[in-house]
Formats: C-alpha cells, structure tokens, sequence
C-alpha cells in the first residue's frame, strides 16, 4: 500500500511539473538601483526557495599566465567568509537543511543555495549566502589546500586521453583568445591570495551580477532577497569583454599517448548566445549528431562500419563564439578512416541537410522532450539563469517550442552554411597510429 501511495504521489508530481512546464513559465525581471539584473519566478508548487546569482567572472578573465584564477576563486569562495570558517558554514547549513552549489566555467561563476522557503530558514540560508559573496576570507591554509587539489586533479586528467583531447581542442580553437587559455598545474600552483581576492573584488560587484529567485515567495520577497545580497557588494562595473575570437585556418593536431583508443575532436567557434541561427542549427544538429542512435553520424560512424561505440555533435553557444564539435573514440588503427566517414557524413549534410522525414522527427523529440526542461525547480532556476546572464528575450522558454516547429530544411542549410565551414574545421586526435 505504500509503494502504490508513494508511486501515485510521485506520478501527481510529475504531472503537475509537466503542466506548469507546459503553461509557460512567468519570469519577472527589474534592474536593481545597484545596477544588477534580477529575475523571479513565483513557484508555490513546493515551499523551497532556490537563489543563484552569476557573475562574469569566468575562466575567460583569467589574467594572461594565471590560468585556473577563476575556478579557484569560485573554488574557495565558500569555504570560510566574514566570522564563520568552513566547518561553521557546513554546519549552519546542514542545521536549517539548505545547500551551498555553484561553480565557474567559461563565461560566468555562480553561487547558489536551496533552502526551504520558511522565512527562519530562508533568511539563515541567505545570509550565509550573502556573507560568502560579500565576504570571503581566502584563508591561506585553504587556498594553499584547494590549490594542492586542483594540482592534483590537474596532473591525473594530463594522463587522460579524453581530457588531453578536450584541452588541445579548445587551445586550437582559440590560439589567441581567453577561451583557449588552459589552467596547468604550473598557473595554479603560482597563484596566490591576493591574486584571488583581486579577482573577486573586481568581478565580484553589483553591476556585474545576475541574480535568478524561483520559488515558494512573493515577489516583494523576492526584491528584499536581492538588495540585501547586493547592498555589501561594490558597485563596480561589467566585465569588459575581449575582442572576439578570430576564427583560424582548419588544422590537424595528433598526440601521442599509449591508450588503445583513439579520441578525436573535430570542430571550429561557431555560434555565440542570442544568435539567430540557433534554433535552426539545433535543429538540424538533431539529425547530424545529437539525436543518438537516429543520428546520421550514429548511423554511419557505429552502425554500417562500427569504428566507435558513441559519436556525437552539438554546439555550444557562448558569450562570444562557441564552438561546433563531433566527438568520437575508435580504435587507433581505425582513426584515419573514422575522420574519413565523419567528415563525409558532414559535408552530405551541409549539402543536402535534413530530409523532410528527419527535419519533423528532430521537431517531435525537441518539442516532444521540452517539458522535462522545466519539470522541476532547480531546473527552471538554472534555464531562466542562462535567459539572465546571457539578456536572453524573458519569452525564450515560452517561445522555445514555436521555434523550433518554425524551423525549415532551408533555414538549417543555410544556417549551417553560415557557421560550419569545412575549410575552417580543427581535427584533434590523442593517440592515433
């Protein structure tokens, strides 16, 4: 009886988030008189209160020769601010049953907490958040330990091959942007304090910051949260962006490694956030090499010649361009011919584009899917956080669907035409013969 009682709830649930999912999604959004954006979206469905606020402060404003600044400031951030040290925070936490989350990638660094949405444990979650943001102590013991692990953690993934690959990939990519720049155990271990704590003060400010609520509070609520994360921040300013990446000409890059398996990366900067093209791409990207076993690349790679277990392509638009990338492991012996039949498939698809069949199953599985975006709160947080940091229109999830069933045979060759060109692609491969 109670695993029949507990099926029925969860199935009450699900059906619940995949009718929210499909009535839209209400994002509200204001500029705070500190300067930073804010977005809120009211959810009583559970009375739990996600809060994320970004930064620009990805790896893309590592200073030059101090690789990995950013990972490590977002790394340490959280452990120790104001009067609490790292045991007390966790413990503070794990009291009033929040979380503490986030992390840095290319474009941005986030910190987050998840709390129930009672006002005395709410305001507890938030003023551990607010004392992280605003002060962190950057305890030396701390940085020199978060450092010996990053070190560490480093050195193994220079063992790996697909981790080699990955660091080699985006280097080609970006020969003379921040995206290529690679944190090395060298750039790391220099780093120091101070450096940190720069980092933090000039990225870590008001007009630099995104903040995304969504839960069980009203939007006056939802106001008061956000000053009082923003009050102790300096205002600063945005980030100031690099001049964009300057695509170079398409190479080959092969590294030797004993593994058995060869992994190669194939790709060029593509497509950046906001960018028109990108409904039509990912659509037809669906059809190239990101619809799984239905994919043409799957068919073609595995299937009819089995050189790989898994090949796959995708874009990933950035807040300058990203890049276009196909992945795949073979064996070594093989590898030549599996960039061969990789390219092939490719330049069909470039040609031709997806057949009217393959363009409506691409638009039944991403329309079809779309609800499981959004059928939880954490995973509307994290969606309408994207819509922030990167001025996405406040009906991009709304419209999402439209979008993609709008999307033609022509608007993906031409849109492809645009941003993938053959002539320009970077072939890498770790541990070819």
């Amino acid at each position: 009886m109670k695993n029949a009682m507990k099926k029925l709830l969860t199935a009450i649930i699900v059906l619940v988030a995949a009718q929210s999912a499909l009535a839209g999604v209400k994002i509200e959004h204001w500029v705070s008189p500190t300067g930073a954006r804010v977005y809120f979206v009211e959810s009583r469905v559970l009375p739990m209160l996600d809060v994320q606020v970004d930064f620009a402060a990805g790896s893309m404003f590592d200073p030059a020769g101090k690789s990995g600044t950013a990972a490590l400031t977002r790394s340490t951030l959280d452990l120790g601010a104001g009067t609490r040290d790292e045991t007390a925070i966790a413990e503070q936490l794990a009291d009033i049953g929040a979380t503490l989350g986030g992390g840095a990638d290319t474009d941005r660094a986030s910190v987050a907490v998840r709390t129930l949405a009672a006002p005395e444990k709410r305001n507890a979650a938030i003023d551990i958040l607010r004392n992280v943001l605003q002060a962190p102590r950057f305890d030396a013991a701390i940085v020199e330990r978060e450092k010996a692990r990053t070190v560490a953690g480093l050195k193994e993934a220079m063992t790996r091959p697909d981790s080699i690959a990955g660091k080699a990939f985006w280097s080609a990519l970006y020969p003379a942007h921040p995206y290529g720049r690679q944190a090395t155990p060298e750039s790391v271990a220099a780093l120091t304090r101070d450096e940190l704590a720069a980092h933090h003060a000039r990225y870590y400010t008001a007009a630099n910051a995104s903040i995304t609520l969504v839960g069980d509070i009203s939007r006056p609520e939802a106001e008061k949260i956000a000053e009082s994360l923003l009050a102790g921040l300096p205002a600063g300013s945005a980030a100031t962006l690099p001049a964009p990446p300057v695509v170079a000409p398409g190479n080959t890059v092969k590294l030797a490694h004993p593994a058995s398996q060869a992994h190669v990366l194939i790709g060029l900067p593509a497509i950046e956030r906001g960018n028109p093209d990108f409904f039509p791409l990912l659509v037809g990207n669906y059809t190239l090499g990101g619809g799984g076993f239905v994919s043409r690349l799957m068919k073609e790679v595995r299937d009819k010649r089995g050189y790989a277990y898994s090949v796959y392509s995708y874009f990933s638009p950035l807040r300058q361009t990203g890049p276009f990338q196909i992945g795949l492991q073979t064996k070594r012996s093989q590898a030549q011919d599996a960039i061969k039949v990789t390219r092939g498939v490719l330049d069909a698809f470039l040609k031709e584009g997806p057949s009217a069949e393959e363009l409506a199953a691409a638009k039944a599985n991403l329309t079809g899917s779309f609800p499981l975006r959004l059928d939880s709160n954490k995973k509307i947080l994290d969606n309408v956080a994207v819509i922030g940091f990167y001025g996405l229109p406040l009906d991009w999830l709304d419209r999402y669907q439209a979008n993609v069933q709008a999307v033609t045979v022509d608007d993906v060759k031409q849109a492809f035409s645009r941003r993938v060109r053959p002539a320009e692609l970077i072939t890498v491969t770790v541990a070819a013969d």
